[in-house]
């Protein structure tokens, strides 16, 4: 009888009819496989003990059973918290291999594994059955037959969204599809991602997850979704019709490939949905904690994630499920990479110091599969030991936080000429020792955790009410500006600079070197009425509007303009680091920078003059981005040569407002908060 591979697999050849169940757990004594039938309310189960236990591995054959069959298992063995083993019968357990989630916690009570307490308590009689979410056969996966895009790094457009959120108020999405994978392939919604030059989604996580225990005693959900339970399942939430999730997702990732635009999944292998030791048991915690979990003493789970616990990046266990985790995703579905949330963590084996070469990290980046993926690292965790950006391995990108920080800064006056210029440039500071190239800068201003760009100038404080929490969630660390009024105004002035402001902190993402990321809904210029941790608001707030607003309308057309300027010129995505002689740092007086200026806390002006001798084809001789982020107009003296105004931020759609040849030392005056960037010609 093979043991590997784990979860439930039919049988598809021979004379043979059931399927084979496999799933680890080295501390248990005894596994039923339970097949549950019957509706919801009136569920009958069949329990099968699985007969054979090989390297820590239970496994058995079932007959007779088909794709369809709804299971669960049930682990008989120790119960001893302060060990960190809780095996308790009485609780169904999820297959943490299976394809495939039916159902959702109902019950907190019947779903903890303890009664009175979770460490000095008994086992909790409770039978989970009717209350938690369950396992389901599937059939074998079918072949990929669309080929990925396989979009160079260099040439990558990001767009994170929900996808829920991105299309529940799309009006051209059938509202049976609106809020679904089907949604996000609609032709509108596609047609729409390319028309701004999106080249890749990265998706928040679309695996199977659960509710934590906190929200569910507040009655909320984790509309995110970074709570997952089951790492190889489709979540069934995005689907628009029931047990259809699987079918589904292939359709949409089919629909984006043909449009050429790659998925990216945001996936968490850092924690799941149980909770802490007072949480649930859904799945690991009941099955083997100490193979799953990071544990600290007496039994409590290490906590480096913020979540109540952390799954061990040291644990083979851990370490197989999730590289086959994500080479599932891709093998039966061709996803083309992932985010990996918390990355740090992965890097962490057993809660401790961080090494890029740990074994899960390298797990990962020496997969024959998964090494030809792109591979995006969130490089910190909840703890100082885990903030890691610039530090993972040559297989990895990574979001690079210091690059959100100084172009807001730089937006509201504040920071050194010298930080944005390093981060405007690719951040070779953080990543050329190591080996990469420009691109494993993940260039992001704003994404689902913090301010829309819209209230990142609009709002100074946070505003998370609607949490629950007494706005105590989400940080104080925003770096945003209000220009004199807190939140929604129609003041016509206040109004205008913050949208002009707005255009130049998105222009200044996407013409920076490196892979620039947008937050989805950006772009039609969407609020969260300053809510900078909307985790648990499945409501408008999270959604996208689509109202074609005169604001909306020119934002999405600002967007497009800047996104085709960047693709038109390989001297605006480059896929090396700049060398000597291919820039020239800019004084406004009109002379280069000198050494003082780089720290200079009143120099709030810089121009960045490009050359293009590694371009093929160039039409002109360069380029000449000119950034102002003072709070009054600056005069700004060119340098020498001629030059044409290619992108203006002070104007709704980027159109200049005159594209006639500039000399070698006129002096313009910019605007406020203002970007302008030219094209440099014979004089």
């Amino acid at each position: 009888m093979p043991v590997f591979p784990l979860g439930a697999h039919v049988d598809t050849h021979g004379d043979r009819d059931g399927a084979r169940f496999a799933v680890a757990s080295a501390h248990a004594e005894a596994v039923e496989v339970c097949l549950v039938d019957g509706p919801d309310g009136d569920l009958t189960e069949r329990r099968v003990e699985l007969p054979e236990h090989t390297f820590g591995v239970w496994h058995g054959h079932v007959p007779g059973v088909r794709p369809g069959q709804r299971y669960g298992y049930r682990v008989h063995g120790p119960y001893e918290p302060f060990t960190g083993v809780r095996a308790n019968p009485a609780k169904i357990l999820l297959d943490p291999y299976t394809r495939r989630v039916s159902g959702r916690v109902t019950s907190l009570a019947a779903a903890r594994g303890w009664i009175d307490d979770p460490m000095t308590g008994e086992p909790s009689p409770l039978d989970s059955l009717g209350h938690v979410p369950l396992s389901v056969v599937t059939a074998p996966d079918e072949p990929v037959l669309t080929p990925r895009p396989d979009v160079p790094w260099s040439e990558t457009v990001i767009a994170e969204l929900h996808v829920r959120g991105y299309t529940m108020c799309h009006p051209e999405v059938p509202p049976a599809q609106r809020g679904t994978y089907l949604g996000l392939a609609h032709p509108a919604v596609v047609e729409h991602l390319s028309r701004i030059g999106v080249t890749a989604v990265e998706l928040l996580p679309v695996a199977a997850g659960a509710t934590e225990p906190p929200l569910l005693e507040r009655g909320r959900v984790n509309y995110w979704g970074y709570s997952t339970l089951g790492f190889l399942a489709p979540d069934a939430r995005f689907a628009s019709v029931p047990g259809a999730e699987v079918a589904e997702f292939r359709a949409m990732v089919e629909a984006l490939h043909v449009a050429g635009i790659e998925v990216i999944l945001d996936v968490v292998p850092n924690h799941t949905a149980e909770g802490g030791v007072a949480g649930t048991t859904l799945c690991y915690r009941g099955l083997d904690a100490p193979a799953y979990y990071s544990l600290g003493g007496g039994g409590h789970d290490a906590d480096i994630t913020g979540t109540g616990n952390t799954l061990d990046s040291g644990s083979p266990t851990v370490i197989r499920l999730v590289c086959d985790a994500l080479r599932h995703w891709v093998t039966a579905y061709g996803v083309d990479g992932f985010r990996i949330d918390l990355a740090s963590v992965l890097g962490r084996p057993r809660s401790g110091v961080f090494d890029p070469h740990a074994p899960m990290l390298t797990a990962i980046a020496v997969d024959p599969v998964l090494s030809g993926c792109k591979l995006i690292a969130e490089p910190w965790d909840a703890t100082g030991e885990g903030y890691r950006v610039g530090g993972f391995g040559v297989a990895w990108s990574e979001w690079n936080g210091r690059y959100r920080d100084a172009v807001r800064d730089f937006w509201r006056g504040s920071g050194t000429v010298g930080e944005i210029a390093s981060r405007l440039t690719g951040s070779s500071d953080l990543y050329r020792l190591s080996g990469r190239r420009p691109w494993a800068s993940i260039n992001f201003v704003t994404a689902h955790d913090g301010f829309t760009l819209r209230d990142l100038v609009s709002y100074e404080r946070k505003h998370n009410e609607d949490n629950g929490e007494d706005n105590r969630d989400g940080t104080d660390d925003n770096r945003s500006q209000n220009f004199g009024v807190e939140g929604e105004t129609d003041a016509p002035e206040v109004v205008s600079r913050r949208l002009a402001t707005a255009r130049a902190m998105l222009a200044t993402l996407l013409l920076s070197t490196g892979t620039p990321m947008l937050l989805g809904g950006d772009e039609r210029w969407r609020t969260q009425h300053g809510n900078n941790n909307a985790y648990c608001l499945d409501d408008e707030t999270s959604w996208v509007d689509w109202a074609d607003t005169d604001e909306a309308k020119a934002f999405t057309a600002f967007v497009a303009q800047v996104a085709a300027v960047r693709r038109s010129t390989r001297a605006l995505h480059r896929d090396r680091f700049y060398a000597e002689g291919d820039v020239v740092w800019w004084h406004p007086d009109g002379r280069t920078l000198y050494g003082h200026d780089w720290h200079d806390p009143g120099l709030h002006t810089l121009g960045l003059l490009l050359d293009v001798r590694d371009d093929p084809s160039p039409d002109h001789d360069g380029w000449l981005l000119l950034l102002h982020g003072g709070s009054q107009p600056r005069e700004v003296v060119l340098p020498p040569g001629g030059f044409v105004p290619a992108l203006d931020s002070t104007t709704p759609d980027g159109t200049p407002a005159s594209t006639g040849v500039l000399g070698g030392g006129t002096t313009l005056e910019m605007a406020e908060r203002s970007l302008l960037l030219l094209r440099r010609t014979a004089p």
